[in-house]
């Protein structure tokens, strides 16, 4: 059973959050918060306190080693999006969407300790 954290309504894009994903997954969990520790991307900050969050519910909640973890899923599905308005020339207006995510990480023990 793997130890699950959600993230909700994060103020920003999901597509963004997905290039930071793709370089975490299927990664120990030592070398998945060091990978985010040094990715400049604004996605990284919200990432580390979720990975951070997942790591706690394993080692409280379903009683894993930490040093067996690794991330065995993480996605990010699109939340909704606040409906702005940017005034346009000739008095007309242009939509802007400011579009929210939900990201999910999921971690599982591995047999052995995995290394990168």
């Amino acid at each position: 059973m793997p130890a699950v954290a959600h993230l909700r309504y994060a103020r920003i894009a999901p597509r963004k959050v997905q290039i930071v994903l793709d370089l975490i997954r299927n990664k120990p969990v030592d070398v998945a918060v060091a990978i985010l520790k040094h990715t400049p991307k604004s996605a990284s900050e919200y990432l580390i306190k979720l990975l951070q969050s997942a790591i706690a519910n394993a080692e409280n909640n379903h009683a894993m080693d930490v040093s067996r973890l690794y991330v065995s899923e993480c996605f990010v599905c699109p939340g909704p999006m606040l409906k702005r308005i940017r005034p346009r020339a000739h008095g007309r207006a242009f939509p802007i969407l400011k579009r929210t995510s939900h990201v999910t990480i999921a971690l599982e023990e591995a047999a052995e300790p995995k290394n990168a």
